[in-house]
């Protein structure tokens, strides 16, 4: 393996430091807009809610992209060395985006919109994101010259890398006057482009996790093996379709409806099935120096099965009519977005920046975070459920009870959600801060180091 640089490494650590405080205001944010439930108009004078949703949505995402974009910039130079050209394109590409997600952030806050949902911000930025894409993609490709016969996680990232600039411009072609004065034309476009920007932001997050797997296990069984390569062609198929199951109540092409509901969350199932099997086979010594990550990893194997059971239900249309526009979407997001995914990415950022811990137990006050955090989001995932359930049959057997009376009775779910929430705020509080006052320990003993056993 070529020696590594640290400047480079400590570059693409960044991309994660930045995301973990993207994480910490996605909590703040969510936890403000809570308050609101159980106070309505709580703060409302200097943080409505119409402001509280899209800091706390868009903080997700960037903590998402941010830490994806880090964690595969930094295995990519455990795999080949980074060239002084592609260290100064990283530099770019991460003052492009953080300078950017910021700038969206304080925007909100003083109340200046003009985007659609997920992207509530004014078109202006998306000039700086689709160059941070551009340069991602140039900074893959220039080293990565070949795909043939390359582990899994290289094709996932490839893909993602390309999906995501191609969805994120498909997502803004609502700025075009001729496709956003046609309603069903332009909600197609814009829940299709929704739908498969996930798929490829999960393509980054997915690759990631199974190049972490390998690295543990020490050989790279699992991003060689069939099934490792069936989840790709499945996420693949289902980035390109799945989103059919956003547009059931729209007028479109019934082949669509029928594809999003064939193909929906399926890959969850493989992906849930890899981390099962690679826990089966990890020894005493693989889990004890790798202890924060495999601990993450066992968690999002959980939540993935978890999510899966309740995907399948939503992917039914006549399911589907009853839990849409209710508090079961809202359980559904939250246990893919923090169940499966931050815990998946924070897997990766304690392994990159927290590096190997070769103590052989956890630390009490790990295991406390962890085991907060984890607890708090299963209450928190049934209060939302219930609270759906109730609305629905509000919305299909009590259509003359007016609607305030309907929150009134929603009411005791969101005391445990808002009490469920700030359990979870804290238990992340308590993972993030020590991670983010940790020094970056580098270790260059990445996959280009394993062998195929």
């Amino acid at each position: 393996m070529a020696p590594f640089q640290h400047n480079s490494f400590h570059q693409s650590a960044l991309f994660i430091r930045v995301g973990l405080l993207f994480l910490l205001s996605a909590l703040l944010f969510g936890l403000l807009a809570a308050i609101q439930y159980i106070v309505p108009g709580a703060g409302k004078d200097i943080f409505s809610f119409e402001k509280l949703r899209p800091l706390h949505v868009s903080s997700a995402v960037f903590w998402i992209l941010m830490t994806a974009m880090g964690a595969v910039l930094t295995f990519l130079q455990e795999i080949n060395q980074f060239s002084l050209k592609s260290i100064r394109i990283q530099k770019i590409q991460f003052y492009l985006f953080s300078f950017s997600f910021i700038a969206i952030i304080i925007s909100y806050c003083f109340g200046i919109f003009g985007g659609r949902e997920y992207w509530e911000f004014q078109p202006v930025f998306s000039i700086p994101i689709i160059l941070g894409w551009v340069l991602f993609l140039s900074l893959f490709f220039s080293n990565n010259k070949t795909l043939k016969d390359k582990p899994v996680y290289l094709w996932m990232w490839a893909t993602g890398v390309i999906f995501l600039l191609f969805t994120y411009c498909e997502s803004n072609l609502w700025v075009i006057p001729g496709i956003r004065n046609r309603l069903v034309q332009d909600m197609t476009i814009q829940w299709k482009s929704y739908g498969s920007m996930v798929g490829a932001w999960n393509m980054l997050v997915y690759g990631s996790s199974i190049y972490l797997m390998d690295k543990i296990v020490g050989n790279q069984k699992y991003s060689r093996s069939n099934m490792a390569f069936g989840l790709f062609f499945l996420s693949l198929f289902n980035l390109m379709f799945n989103w059919g199951h956003h547009i059931y109540t729209l007028p479109t092409a019934q082949y669509t409806h029928i594809i999003g509901y064939a193909v929906s969350m399926t890959e969850l199932f493989i992906l849930g099935r890899i981390i099962y099997l690679w826990r089966q086979s990890l020894t005493f010594d693989n889990r004890k120096q790798h202890i924060h990550a495999y601990w993450f990893l066992y968690a999002a194997d959980i939540w993935v099965f978890v999510n899966l059971g309740l995907a399948i239900a939503m992917s039914v249309p006549a399911l589907n009519i009853y839990m849409h526009g209710t508090h079961i979407i809202v359980a559904h997001t939250m246990g893919t977005t923090i169940g499966i995914n931050t815990m998946l990415l924070l897997a990766c950022a304690f392994e990159i920046i927290g590096g190997r811990d070769t103590t052989v137990s956890i630390k009490p006050n790990f295991k406390f975070a962890f085991l907060t955090t984890n607890i708090s989001l299963a209450v928190f995932f049934i209060s939302l459920l219930l609270a759906g359930i109730a609305k629905s049959y509000w919305q299909f057997n009590e259509p003359s009870l007016p609607y305030g009376a309907m929150i009134n009775t929603l009411r005791p779910y969101f005391y445990v959600f808002f009490a469920a929430g700030t359990c979870l705020t804290i238990g992340f509080v308590l993972l993030i801060v020590p991670l983010l006052r940790t020094k970056h320990k580098i270790m260059p003993d990445g996959i280009s180091a394993l062998t195929e056993k």
